[in-house]
């Protein structure tokens, strides 16, 4: 009986062994007999939109980021993000999971996935990679209305965040784009300067000639 139970977990012991994936087993540089070690890598790409007034996200020219010296965003103007996804890696990917983080004075319109008004984060899951493939997502949104933009700032810059994840692959990425308040015309100021009176003491020498002549007449 003892030596059956030897047997027995022997061969599972064995078994166990022998089911264990190639890969597992691989060697650096491939070895004399060895598979290459699979790698697992992803690169995410985070870009904006240029303004513009369509509200068709594939016409937009998209760039990595824009400083205060390229176009500017307006109050209530609509902002276009690209996000791609490519797979890296010399093996499937499973389980993508991405996460946008809203700029501050941006609300989300449209996009993927579901949005957390607490943490400011829009999640959705990228689904499956094959090797080198690649995945473009598009986010829709919008700058909120000049009277709530920052009262102090005329002129600013916000920051977009994304990551995306699967269980052996992390990447992230930014993309920038300023903000410009719209200016109000100033209140028309009464005139009083050195114009204003020489034209108050023509008025008064008009009227005292025009009550001298008066006088005369009668």
């Amino acid at each position: 009986m003892k030596k059956i139970f030897v047997f027995l977990f022997a061969s599972i012991i064995y078994y166990l062994v022998s089911n264990i994936p190639v890969y597992a087993d691989c060697v650096g540089q491939y070895g004399q007999y060895g598979q290459p070690c699979p790698s697992y890598a992803i690169v995410i790409d985070k870009m904006v939109g240029k303004p513009g007034t369509s509200n068709d996200a594939n016409i937009y020219e998209y760039v990595d980021n824009l400083s205060v010296s390229d176009p500017r965003f307006k109050p209530d103007q609509v902002v276009f993000f690209k996000v791609k996804i490519k797979n890296t890696s010399t093996t499937k990917l499973v389980g993508m999971e991405v996460k946008d983080t809203v700029p501050s004075y941006l609300d989300p319109l449209e996009g993927p996935g579901s949005y957390n008004a607490n943490t400011r984060e829009i999640t959705w899951n990228a689904g499956d990679f094959e090797v080198d493939q690649e995945k473009v997502f598009y986010l829709k949104m919008k700058v909120l209305p000049q009277a709530n933009l920052p009262a102090d700032k005329g002129l600013f810059c916000v920051t977009n965040f994304v990551k995306a994840n699967s269980s052996n692959a992390y990447d992230d990425d930014t993309s920038q784009l300023c903000i410009e308040k719209q200016v109000t015309a100033a209140s028309k100021v009464p005139a009083s300067g050195p114009e204003f009176g020489l034209l108050l003491l023509a008025g008064n020498i008009l009227g005292a000639g025009i009550g001298l002549k008066l006088r005369k007449k009668t």
